[in-house]
Order: structure tokens, then sequence, then C-alpha cells
């Protein structure tokens, strides 16, 4: 397949074809989902939270997350590689994140930098653009941005984070202004069926969704681990996805721990005899 090009998603979108994105947090998946064919790798900040359980996304630091997208970016040939800011650089400024972004991309390696609330710093936005690094902005109702919207942020659909169909003109010249101030891709959370396609049909840069996301928009971005089932909670609580990889993986560590306990030679083990 023809490697990604920022070039190319713009042409899906004005082709209508849904773009795909996954996060991905290790050198393995980020080999799998680029084999698989998708059209976005994110290095999601939210590692910290989901694969080593922090309490919040706020505790990453720069160093821990170039760790990170320096194993995505060994797995990935095809599709672009994006990464996440850790909180701060751009709340700092527009020459903190000029600094955070070349920094993602000299040791990181990444296409193109992610920030997250980036409608609260369109400056910033256009120092790391005018640096020659492409933008893929965040915006939309976020845990530090229903307050401000007010509604209520819940990571449960139906439960209140869908962005109220009063409020598509505020999201709407959101949009339009990250794209003015030079984002190549907008990442629209908890759009909804009202809002989200008016935004999509308002900019010309593609607009994709994680939570909250849908048909309505230009494509969508999910993480890898929760669309195969690859959390603890799986065990108990099987999860709506496309495999359940934590029953999997229990089963296989239960089948191999009893082998060992048997006095069986174990699967992939090396014979004595």
């Amino acid at each position: 397949m023809e490697k990604v090009t920022l070039p190319g998603l713009q042409a899906m979108k004005h082709d209508g074809r849904k773009i795909v994105g996954v996060v991905a947090w290790d050198y393995q998946m980020a080999r799998i989902v680029d084999r698989a064919g998708v059209d976005i790798v994110s290095v999601g900040d939210t590692v910290g939270v989901n694969l080593w359980g922090q309490p919040n996304p706020l505790e990453i630091t720069m160093d821990q997350i170039l760790v990170v997208c320096q194993a995505v970016r060994r797995g990935v040939k095809r599709a672009l590689v994006s990464c996440d800011f850790p909180f701060g650089p751009l709340q700092e400024g527009p020459d903190s994140a000029v600094r955070a972004a070349i920094r993602l991309v000299k040791e990181g390696g990444v296409d193109l930098v992610k920030l997250d609330g980036a409608a609260d710093f369109p400056e910033a936005v256009t120092a790391v653009h005018r640096a020659g690094i492409p933008v893929f902005a965040q915006f939309g109702i976020t845990p530090q941005t229903a307050l401000r919207y007010g509604v209520t942020y819940s990571t449960t659909p139906g439960r209140g984070s869908e962005v109220p169909a009063e409020m598509t003109d505020d999201l709407v010249a959101e949009a339009k202004g990250l794209e003015a101030a030079g984002a190549s891709l907008l990442n629209f959370t908890n759009s909804g069926p009202v809002v989200g396609p008016a935004v999509a049909r308002a900019v010309s840069i593609p607009v994709l969704g994680g939570f909250g996301g849908g048909p309505w928009l230009d494509g969508r971005i999910r993480m890898a681990n929760a669309a195969i089932g690859y959390a603890a909670s799986g065990l108990d609580d099987p999860p709506d996805t496309y495999a359940n990889v934590a029953r999997i993986s229990h089963d296989a560590i239960a089948a191999y721990a009893a082998d060992v306990r048997a006095g069986k030679q174990i699967r992939g083990g090396i014979p004595t005899t």
C-alpha cells in the first residue's frame, strides 16, 4: 500500500471516503494496525491512564510520551504518526509549543503533533504550523472544557457529553478558527449527529472524532486497545468491541500456568528431551 499523506487525507474528505485512525502505544500494536491499513496512528497521552495505571492523563511527561512515540514510529511504515502533547507546553505559550513540537519530530519521528484543547490556544497552533510541523487540533467537549460549555462530561454514551445543538454556531466558529490558524486536521470530541456534520461541512480540512464521534464526520479515531477489548475490566463485564482480548489473554495465561503446575512442556518451549 502507498504511504499515507496529508494531501491524501484531504482527497479522502473531498471524495467522501472515511479516514481511519487508531491510538496505539507500543511497537507490536503499531505494526499490527499499520498492516491492517489504518490511515493515522495516534500516540495518545492516555497511555498513562490506560496502560500504566496513572490516575489522570495530566501526569505524563514529555520524556515518557517520547519513549512511547519512538516505539510506535518504529512499527509504522505506511500510516501517518501523530503524537499528543503532554500537558504543559501548549499551555505555556507559542514558544514552548514550538519547542515541544520540534522535539517530537526530531526525537519521536512523528509526522504531525496533536494539540488537545487547541481552540483555546490558536496562537500556538499558528506558531507550530509556521515552524513547518502539521497540527492535529483537538476541540469540543473534554473534561477541561465541559464547564465552559455548561454541559456534563461523561465517558458513557448518552450521558450528557454530546454537544448541544444550540452550540452549533460556536463550534463551527472554533473549527474555522483552527483551520485559519493552520491546523491540518481536526479532532472533534463528543461532536454528536447535529453539530458534527455542520462542523465537517464548514471546514475544508478533515474532521475526525474519537469518543462521541460518528459516521457524520470525515473519519473516526479509537484506541486500539479499546477496539480489541484489551482491558482487565473485560473479564467481568464483556465489552461491546470487536474482540475480547482480555478474556483470551486470561485464558491463555491460565492454561500456561496449569501446564507448568502439571509438569507438562509448555507450548513454544524448548524440549528438554
